[in-house]
């Protein structure tokens, strides 16, 4: 075992001894040369930690463990996330132990941190691995994570004896084997592997090879007639159509809400309107032109009326 050198030890920012995880190869490589602390060490460091809240201590036992994180993270390579990111969230859940880590309780740290390091990169997988999660209970994540090692067991052993080696689904039997093994029901069996094996849809557009814009199912998907937005325009619309023409017109004297209801808002059951600036001007004893002023000077009311009333 390779012991934790004085240089090491004197690093005022141990951090720099580790590359970025932009270049994952050489932080892997860097990782995997950090020595390993002995007990006496861990033991040092931990409980000045506890007892003094030695950041440098605690970065010292973070550094020591990164090859643990990278050993754990290649485990969860098969969801298709990047590595990288795997590998930064079990770093959290690794300084999340370091933090929590008592040294008094008799246990490595390796052997406190590896659950830490899991959870976190399992609360990671659950909310990148799909857009809709497919796994919200204790009894669904538990399926979600041994699954998919399940199924590749029983695919091995169908392909060593030649038989539905190209099967991707599991059968009964398989089924009723797995929800015995993890406790649950065979239908949540069924319900998850059907999930698992349902790929995403792009619902966006996305640029096609010529670099315009494909057709997306978004396009077909939404509603805007149910769209908040749209529908608390439309209720407004409405209102200001019924109620607030009504209180627009109650600004004017009799013969401007007269022009104007002659002119805006009567409609003959031939669909044309009501009278005309001519017959108008007839009835009042005046010409057209003044009823054409009248009407304006009263639509400019109502406008300001309806603007006071929205």
């Amino acid at each position: 075992m390779t012991m934790l050198s004085s240089s090491t030890l004197a690093v005022a920012n141990p951090w720099a001894l580790v590359p970025s995880l932009g270049n994952l190869d050489a932080y892997i490589s860097a990782a995997n040369r950090m020595p390993m602390l002995t007990l006496e060490q861990e033991q040092e460091f931990a409980r000045k930690l506890k007892n003094e809240n030695d950041l440098e201590a605690a970065g010292k036992l973070v550094l020591s463990h990164l090859r643990l994180v990278v050993s754990i993270s290649r485990q969860y390579l098969g969801y298709g996330l990047p590595h990288g990111d795997l590998i930064q969230e079990g770093n959290i859940g690794l300084m999340k132990a370091v933090k929590r880590f008592d040294p008094d309780q008799g246990v490595r740290l390796v052997s406190y941190a590896m659950h830490w390091i899991k959870a976190e990169i399992h609360e990671y997988i659950l909310k990148n691995w799909r857009m809709v999660k497919v796994a919200t209970t204790k009894a669904q994540r538990k399926l979600f994570f041994n699954l998919r090692s399940m199924k590749q067991g029983f695919k091995a052993d169908a392909d060593a004896s030649d038989s539905d080696m190209h099967r991707s689904t599991l059968n009964p039997q398989e089924v009723d084997a797995v929800a015995k093994q993890l406790k649950v029901k065979p239908e949540e069996v069924l319900e998850m592997e059907m999930r698992m094996s349902g790929g995403d849809v792009m619902l966006d557009p996305t640029p096609n090879e010529e670099g315009e814009e494909a057709f997306g199912p978004i396009a077909y998907l939404s509603d805007t007639n149910h769209e908040p937005t749209v529908m608390m325009a439309a209720h407004q619309r409405d209102v200001l159509a019924s109620d607030g023409i009504a209180a627009a017109l109650e600004v004017l004297d009799e013969r401007s809400r007269r022009v104007v209801e002659e002119r805006w808002l009567k409609v003959q059951d031939d669909g044309s309107g009501g009278m005309t600036l001519h017959e108008l001007a007839a009835e009042y004893g005046v010409s057209a032109e003044r009823i054409r002023q009248i009407e304006v000077a009263a639509m400019k009311k109502m406008k300001a009326a309806l603007a006071e009333y929205a």
